[in-house]
């Protein structure tokens, strides 16, 4: 599926895009929940498999909005602050920020878009997640 420039995420790619991460988290035999923002942060598609526990809802949805508000996947943020510690100790401290992995920014032709965030199994599996619903626009 293309994305046409300066469109946005629709709601047909946001309902695609759940559906691939839901997918591949039931092929990993995990219980996630899967957000997406759109390029103004807002909450444009969530869904919380049965048997998902609660904590990671708030969390995918965090994850989504942290990879949208820098364009960077969540996962790359430890190591750019480790060696910093009024940053490692202060930007976590930010409301909506997280540093776990399974946040990507949504990217398409060189345009963000979005932001993707799934939470509720370990970072590696979560990234697998996400990055599953990322490939309808390939």
């Amino acid at each position: 599926m293309a994305l046409e420039k300066g469109k946005g995420l629709s709601q047909e790619d946001v309902m695609e895009m759940l559906h691939h991460a839901v997918k591949k988290a039931k092929e990993l035999n995990i219980h996630v929940s899967v957000a997406i923002v759109d390029d103004g942060g807002n909450l444009a598609g969530f869904i919380k498999m049965d048997k998902a526990k609660l904590i990671p809802s708030q969390i995918a949805q965090n994850k989504a909005y942290t990879a949208l508000g820098f364009g960077l996947p969540t996962a790359d943020w430890y190591e750019k602050i480790k060696d910093n510690p009024p940053l490692l100790h202060g930007i976590v401290h930010t409301e909506r920020m997280t540093i776990f992995g399974g946040g990507l920014p949504i990217i398409i032709n060189d345009e963000l878009v979005g932001g993707i965030g799934v939470s509720g199994g370990t970072s590696d599996q979560d990234i697998e997640c996400a990055e599953a619903a990322l490939l309808i626009f390939q």
